[in-house]
């Protein structure tokens, strides 16, 4: 009965035990960020949420890697059609939840959680299957016309939301992966434009709030809008600067413990770390950020197939925009999207998502040598 639950040597062997180790080095040390953000008002209760959570995504990933991921890639389609059932099930207001502005929360009880998350992983799960049964065409028409209505339909429902930051993550993943599997370098620039153009329609139109146009334009001219659009931008360039090069110290970052800067314990938890570790502990979180990319990528180059490396590629892509967009937003360079900062920021949905990413990863790795017979 316990041979279920235990994965062999020979698997542990391939296992990338570096990518696991710096995962959960990020996860204490966000823990640790988490509660000098909430300390004050919450006490330990975030920190001791966020354990719970990444424990259950720790165990969550030694349940998957029991399961070899061909079987995951059978079941794409299951996958993928929960995650549009959640962000249709968010589209219902009973179970709609508004966080923020943004109604991209579902609650069950008690229970809140953001689906978006998870359907993301849907699309690249369904995206890899269907590259590997094309055997890796894109560039035929009806492929990338498959391929696209796929990725369209819980992209649709995440902007109608509207979770404009989460749409950009799950375009990324899409382009990514389209990237990688060689799609002409003309369709992708003709997609950028019809992306602009419907944009420049979207702007015009309702279908971008005013405070998200607000954010964007407040970018560009910070100082007319620091007391409304710009000021937790502002409140967070003022902490990461004053910060300096070693930081102010654990527990004593003034703008982090006075609440200047809002949604510090998860959307702008970088700017805790610029204050109170500086900018050698922001360069070090970055670093081990560029170690978990670099071993994926490897794992990527060494998958025994299609799907492998495809999943492996749409999850580096989500990765790397989070991390981009988020240390961006928060030092004024990009507008704010709500984006977390993986495996760091509070917040049950990112950390199980980020979890099964990770596991998926790890999956690959470990059973990336055919098996001959």
């Amino acid at each position: 009965m316990l041979e279920k639950f235990t994965i062999s040597r020979r698997l542990l062997k391939e296992f990338d035990f570096p990518i696991i180790i710096t995962v959960i080095i990020i996860c204490l040390f966000g823990s640790l960020n988490i509660y000098s953000a909430s300390h004050v008002n919450s006490g330990s209760y975030y920190l001791k949420a966020q354990l719970v959570w990444i424990a259950v995504g720790l165990a969550l990933v030694y349940l998957l890697l029991l399961i070899d991921y061909a079987a995951i890639k059978d079941y794409a389609a299951i996958i993928y059609w929960f995650g549009v059932f959640l962000l249709v099930l968010n589209c219902i207001p009973f179970f709609k939840y508004t966080v923020n502005g943004a109604s991209s929360w579902i609650r069950i009880g008690s229970i809140s959680m953001q689906p978006s998350e998870f359907a993301k992983v849907g699309i690249i799960v369904m995206l890899a299957k269907q590259l590997d049964d094309m055997e890796g065409r894109i560039n035929n028409f009806k492929n990338i016309a498959k391929l696209t209505v796929y990725a369209l339909i819980p992209m649709a429902l995440i902007v109608s939301q509207p979770d404009m930051g989460m749409t950009m993550v799950c375009f990324f993943a899409v382009l990514g992966m389209y990237f990688i599997a060689g799609l002409n370098f003309k369709v992708i620039l003709g997609g950028f434009l019809g992306i602009f153009t419907l944009g420049a329609i979207a702007w015009n139109s309702s279908l971008i709030e005013y405070y998200q146009k607000m954010r964007i334009i407040s970018l560009f001219n910070p100082e007319k809008y620091q007391a409304s659009f710009s000021l937790q931008v502002t409140q967070s360039k003022i902490g990461i600067g004053s910060g300096g090069i070693l930081g102010k110290g654990f527990l004593k970052g003034t703008q982090i413990s006075g609440g200047y800067v809002p949604e510090s314990h998860t959307d702008f938890i970088f700017s805790v770390v610029g204050e109170e570790w500086g900018l050698i502990g922001c360069l070090v979180l970055i670093i081990f950020y560029m170690i978990i990319v670099y071993r994926a990528i490897k794992i990527a180059k060494e998958s025994k197939d299609i799907f492998g490396t495809m999943v492996c590629v749409g999850i580096i892509s989500t990765i790397l925009f989070s991390i981009f967009q988020n240390i961006g937003m928060t030092v004024g360079l990009l507008p704010i999207t709500g984006i977390t900062l993986p495996f760091m920021s509070y917040g049950g949905s990112s950390i199980l998502s980020s979890f099964i990413e990770l596991s998926l990863i790890l999956n690959i790795g470990m059973r990336r040598r055919k098996i001959n017979f």
